[in-house]
Order: structure tokens, then sequence, then C-alpha cells
């Protein structure tokens, strides 16, 4: 009923930056909150930030200050500014959105497939 398209992964070395967008569409009355999450190798999937429809945003510990995120709500898209990368910050980052489908009454989370995002020299 919805899908979350992401785009911008790729390789970068560590202290460049890269930046990822994420598009909502199908059966949306309204989107309550968008962001991402990551998952590394081996590692248990990890909050990056959200960012709420009144602009409100939470970020993970280690992003505070590296990543910006942005929204913007007439296009149902969100997107991360990450900047001065490290390796550690390697992982499949996954759009997330928690969504009012059309006609419903609650709120469902959706995932998108994936990014990578790779940090190495």
């Amino acid at each position: 009923q919805v899908q979350l398209v992401e785009s911008g992964g790729g390789l970068v070395q560590p202290g460049g930056s890269l930046r990822l967008s994420c598009a909502a569409s199908g059966s949306i009355a309204s989107i309550a909150d968008m962001g991402w999450y990551r998952q590394a190798l081996g590692k248990e999937r990890e909050l990056v930030a959200l960012i709420w429809n009144g602009g409100a945003t939470n970020y993970g510990d280690s992003m505070k200050g590296r990543f910006t995120i942005s929204r913007d709500n007439a296009k149902k898209s969100v997107s991360l500014q990450m900047t001065s990368l490290k390796p550690e910050d390697t992982a499949v980052y996954y759009c997330y959105a928690q969504v009012l489908n059309r006609g419903a009454y609650m709120l469902h989370p959706y995932w998108g497939q994936g990014t990578q995002v790779t940090v190495s020299s």
C-alpha cells in the first residue's frame, strides 16, 4: 500500500559526505514520523534520525552534530545529509515512515528496502 524508495547510497572516503533521500508513495493520508535506521553487518538495527511532521527531530547519539535530517511534507520525502563520515558508519540504511493510510484509523510502519553506505579509503 505504501512504497518507500531510497536513493543516494554508495562508497565514500572517511571524512566525506553523502546525502540519502527517500520518497513515499501509495495510499497515504498523512505521515507522522519519517526517518532512517541503519544496520551494520552482525549488529542490530539502530536509530539514525527521525523527523516528525511538525519538524521535531531525534538523532542517534553517534550521529549528533554530523547528520542532519530534513523533510518535505508536500513531496512526502525525507533526506539525510551525512558529513564527517567514519568507517563505523558503514551499514545498510533503511528509510522508515509511520503512515496513516487513507481510510485507516491507526498508524502503520513502513520500511524501504535499504541502501548501502560504505565508508572506506
